[in-house]
């Protein structure tokens, strides 16, 4: 990722957004993670919190990171807009996953969404694998090369593209179960109001006992 997707980028895309709007949760995480057994959860690169606040409601005890205070703001008032119950179940922490270390083993779900690595992509998926407590999951999911629109929809550049298979092929198989890899379409509404199909990386993968 380059300056142009740090910190003051997010910060002022942030602001522009309505705290009111209640997000709706990635879906890819909703048909992953639905099935599985509430525990200890991170949402890395939370944004508004819609996966944290959807996680929450459904027991799990989250942690939520984001780089932008903008972001985390608006996400802890639709937090408390669900409902005091699931909102106290998040904690919300504000720092860039370039630089930040979750505590190794730790969590049973760890999540993240179509994040824009600032540096190295595997040294950022590999934090996050390191983080997941053995028996739990690993969930990534990103913009696939042949996502057509993406770029338009998102303004992703092209190095926040990857295959599951990609990111599969660095977690050591001794240690990691592949559940899910594979490109799967969704449709979204463009800015333009257009209907327009994209193609997500989906990798899940469980940790070994």
């Amino acid at each position: 990722m380059t300056e142009e997707f740090g910190k003051d980028f997010w910060e002022q895309r942030y602001r522009g957004h309505t705290a009111t709007r209640v997000r709706q949760p990635n879906a890819q995480l909703v048909a992953e993670a639905a099935a599985l057994a509430p525990g200890t959860a991170l949402d890395a690169g939370c944004g508004e919190g819609a996966d944290a606040r959807w996680l929450a409601q459904r027991g799990w005890r989250v942690t939520a990171v984001d780089i932008a205070a903008a972001a985390l703001e608006h996400a802890r008032k639709q937090a408390e807009m669900t409902g005091a119950e699931a909102a106290d179940r998040i904690d919300w922490v504000e720092a860039d996953l370039t630089a930040w270390v979750p505590p190794a083993d730790h969590f049973d779900l760890v999540s993240t969404h179509y994040v824009h690595a600032a540096a190295s992509r595997e040294a950022l998926f590999g934090r996050l694998a390191a983080a997941v407590a053995p028996g739990g999951t690993l969930l990534v999911v990103g913009h696939h090369p042949s996502g057509h629109g993406t770029a338009a929809v998102h303004g992703a550049p092209r190095e926040v593209h990857f295959t599951a298979e990609e990111i599969a092929a660095d977690l050591d198989p001794a240690r990691w179960e592949i559940v899910v890899a594979e490109a799967r379409s969704r449709s979204v509404t463009g800015h333009g109001g257009q209907e327009l199909t994209l193609e997500d990386a989906v990798l899940r993968a469980r940790k070994r006992l």
